[in-house]
């Protein structure tokens, strides 16, 4: 939960969300209209998410015109990102590296150029080396990331900002690294979805039973969008001190948990198939220097998470329609 001293702070102040119709994007642009900001949404989406917002359809790789965007704004939200499955990943790393580099590259200068008051950048779990539990003063910059294409691409903007540190000594810029993200806003369909919304998905056309790759014993950190939009907030706000901070919800799931979890809400039948891999047997993060940093404290439940994110996807499954496919192009 945020504080309201600090949602309060925003009240008329000039704000832009990149990837404001993704879950956290859409999350932020929420809680900033409560708080009386004004926000302006870019995205390649055709998605109204909040009609007290300016909704604008840019691409992030046009410098020219993502600086014109930028002008002006007291803050920059850059939360824009691409999913994809790791299948599609690994065939299509092209459509992942290179816009997600441009993309990053623009927000971040254009924010820079223009002397946005504060910025956040939104990164991912997946900039660490392999590891069972991901804590900020264990990372080691030598080491590969877990996600190669778009880890590599999320580290380069980190270096972008510690640049900036370097040679300008900005400290307006405050840098998260989210987990497993799920919630309104998520997508659905094959090529880029995860493993709730692909549970969700093969629920929703009936599947009987639904089939779970591995045994049920895998280990993760589920963090609801909601909670996540709020660490990206209070990022913003405190700063990150020219490192970063881990946003999940701080407990660990199990994928068997997961389903029981949903089968406890939804009727539906279910089976575990052992000769599918299970994945990285344990993947969490620990978020004691978010707690301390900038007074992170998740508060959904996983029931109240997957129950509303059910809830929205059975009224919106025809969502995926409306949003830039970066992995249909050749």
């Amino acid at each position: 939960m945020i504080e309201d001293d600090i949602l309060n702070s925003f009240a008329g102040s000039n704000c832009v969300v990149t990837g404001g119709t993704g879950m956290i994007g859409r999350a932020v642009a929420r809680r900033l209209c409560d708080a009386g900001a004004h926000v302006r949404i870019i995205s390649l989406d055709d998605i109204v998410v909040d009609d007290r917002a300016d909704h604008v359809k840019a691409d992030l790789a046009d410098f020219v015109r993502i600086k014109d965007l930028t002008q002006d704004m007291d803050h920059v939200l850059h939360v824009a990102g691409i999913k994809g499955s790791v299948d599609v990943t690994k065939s299509k790393p092209a459509s992942f590296l290179v816009p997600l580099l441009q993309m990053n590259t623009n927000v971040l200068e254009a924010a820079r150029q223009n002397k946005a008051r504060k910025v956040v950048y939104t990164s991912t779990i997946g900039a660490y080396a392999a590891a069972e539990v991901f804590r900020e003063d264990d990372y080691d910059e030598g080491q590969p990331p877990m996600d190669q294409y778009p880890g590599w691409a999320k580290r380069i903007a980190e270096m972008q900002v510690q640049t900036y540190r370097v040679q300008y000594g900005l400290e307006n810029f405050a840098i998260v690294r989210p987990c497993n993200i799920y919630g309104p806003g998520d997508s659905f369909k094959p090529e880029s979805a995860m493993v709730i919304p692909t549970l969700m998905a093969r629920i929703a056309r009936g599947d009987d039973p639904v089939t779970v790759w591995g045994d049920g014993s895998a280990i993760r950190d589920f963090a609801y969008c909601r909670d996540v939009a709020d660490g990206t907030i209070q990022a913003l706000y405190h700063g990150t001190r020219g490192s970063f901070v881990n946003l999940a919800s701080g407990e660990e799931v199990s994928i068997r948990t997961l389903v029981e979890t949903l089968a406890s809400f939804i009727d539906f039948r279910y089976e575990f198939d052992t000769s599918k891999p299970s994945g990285y047997p344990r993947r969490v993060m620990d978020i004691s220097r978010a707690r301390a940093w900038i007074g992170y404290t998740p508060s959904t439940s996983l029931r109240q998470g997957l129950e509303e994110t059910w809830t929205w996807f059975r009224e919106n499954q025809s969502e995926h329609e409306h949003r830039k496919n970066y992995f249909a192009e050749g």
